[in-house]
């Protein structure tokens, strides 16, 4: 009888711990969505993506514990259109916002409101970016005026006029996240967005941090010092919003240091991307302690169960790579987002995902684990099967980018696939040239290969489905 109860024991233990590994399909309560965005987060700016120089433990840790992607990509490197596409699941052509200073209509349809319709309370705090009016589609928001201030920041916030919040922005943004969480009422599931501004610039670090790096040199990109040669429009454009040289930083903060050294360009680009790296460094680590006092409070409160937690950012960003800060091109560094998603007993803790996946998806995702219809005219795809650990068949095996023109940076548009990449900027020039890059044999995407006859057949391939992805999405 005794070894009949130990052998039962044992057996229940063992199934146990399968069903502890093996991610459940169906959460037995519609989830609540905690949504953290950071702003111009390179992937490659975190120690969980490969980065050597910064440390980023919480960060890290939420990636432990669940799913890291290697090949998030935005479809619009820029601030105020990828938050348009992160809200209505549509590229900018159709939601409307082309560059930062177009004006965004409220009106649209909205994954928010469509939650709210579903028996979500929806949440935003931070970065805005889509004009002055009060956001749609919230129960609760407080958000900043434009890029805001890392100090002192101005808010408008629900039942208030805009007013300044004393502090460090990242800590103001956090705190505020907290104080909605502890204080709502409500028994409804909930969708909080959390919308940093750092780490964009202007580079202002808390004063804590100020020493951070400071006895360190940052190792340099390989290509910190690309000539851009086959890659006509780098190589003939001014771009002060992209090139570090001759950018459009603040002036007042790094030039007295700069006019210190010889008027030589490796001289000059070396000593700028060890000043403008420092602190933007700095201000990852604030990010990072931050996104920490998040989690936290989500363990303390008991509401990691049953809590979705994403951490991304708007777009990529370039850290000296190609001679470059800023984001804008199509390039890998721009065009790469961290994307990490947690969600206990659903999601595998330490899992990789290398699918195709884009800002785009963020709505219909959030849909279906809402439970709610995806609108057809949403033009992503729930990644939910990707986080349960199954690939569909017919997953994606391209994804589409448009670069509108803003910032008289030159407008492009192209494709992505897992192994090569192909970009058309249809103003430059005559109207007729092209990039394409082998990824897997040039992954820094120093070669232009578009003119080698041998490339013909790739071309002709990559040019088929890009005018697919036109009639697709309908920007033609």
């Amino acid at each position: 009888m005794r070894r009949a109860l130990v052998f039962c024991i044992v057996a229940f233990c063992c199934i146990s711990v399968q069903a502890a590994d093996k991610p459940r399909a169906v959460q037995p309560t519609p989830p609540n969505i905690v949504f953290i965005m950071s702003d111009d987060h390179a992937a490659h700016a975190l120690r969980c993506y490969g980065n050597k120089i910064i440390s980023t433990p919480n960060i890290d840790r939420l990636a432990g514990q669940g799913m890291r992607f290697t090949m998030a990509l935005g479809v619009h490197s820029l601030c105020a259109p990828s938050r348009a596409v992160l809200l209505t699941g549509k590229h900018s052509h159709l939601n409307g916002m082309t560059g930062n200073f177009t004006r965004f209509d409220g009106a649209q349809q909205t994954f928010p409101k469509l939650l709210q319709a579903a028996g979500y309370e929806t949440a935003i705090v931070g970065k805005w970016h889509l004009g002055y009016a009060p956001p749609t589609g919230f129960d609760y928001y407080k958000i900043m005026r434009g890029q805001g201030a890392y100090y002192d920041c101005k808010f408008l916030e629900t039942g208030k006029d805009w007013h300044i919040e004393k502090g460090y922005l990242t800590n103001v943004i956090t705190d505020t996240s907290i104080d909605w969480l502890k204080n709502r009422r409500s028994d409804k599931p909930f969708c909080l967005m959390v919308h940093h501004k750092a780490p964009h610039g202007p580079y202002d670090h808390e004063l804590r941090h100020a020493k951070l790096f400071e006895d360190l040199t940052i190792p340099e990109p390989d290509t910190l010092y690309d000539d851009w040669s086959t890659r006509d429009p780098l190589r003939t454009g001014k771009y002060p919003p992209s090139k570090m040289l001759d950018g459009s930083w603040p002036r007042e903060n790094y030039q007295p240091f700069l006019d210190s050294v010889p008027n030589d360009r490796r001289a000059r680009i070396s000593l700028l991307y060890q000043m403008l790296f420092k602190d933007y460094f700095r201000l990852v680590v604030s990010l990072d302690e931050n996104v920490g006092r998040l989690l936290d409070y989500l363990d303390q409160a008991g509401l990691n169960e049953n809590t979705i937690v994403i951490y991304t950012s708007d777009n990529g960003f370039f850290l000296g790579e190609h001679g470059l800060y800023n984001k804008m091109w199509m390039y890998e560094e721009s065009l790469k987002l961290p994307l990490i998603v947690r969600y206990p007993g659903v999601v595998k803790p330490g899992s990789v995902n290398d699918d195709l996946v884009c800002n785009l998806d963020f709505a219909s995702t959030f849909l279906d684990f809402a439970g709610a219809e995806v609108p057809a005219d949403m033009q992503g795809k729930s990644i939910r099967p990707l986080l349960l650990g199954e690939r569909p068949a017919d997953w994606r095996q391209s994804v589409y980018y448009h670069y509108h023109g803003a910032y008289d940076m030159p407008e492009h548009y192209g494709l992505r696939t897992k192994t090569h990449k192909l970009i058309h900027f249809p103003k430059y020039g005559d109207g007729n040239y092209w990039e394409l890059f082998d990824l897997d044999n040039d992954p820094r995407e120093l070669h232009n290969i578009y003119d080698n006859p041998a490339q013909a057949e790739r071309v002709a391939e990559l040019k088929a489905e890009l005018k697919r992805l036109h009639k697709t999405l309908n920007d033609e």
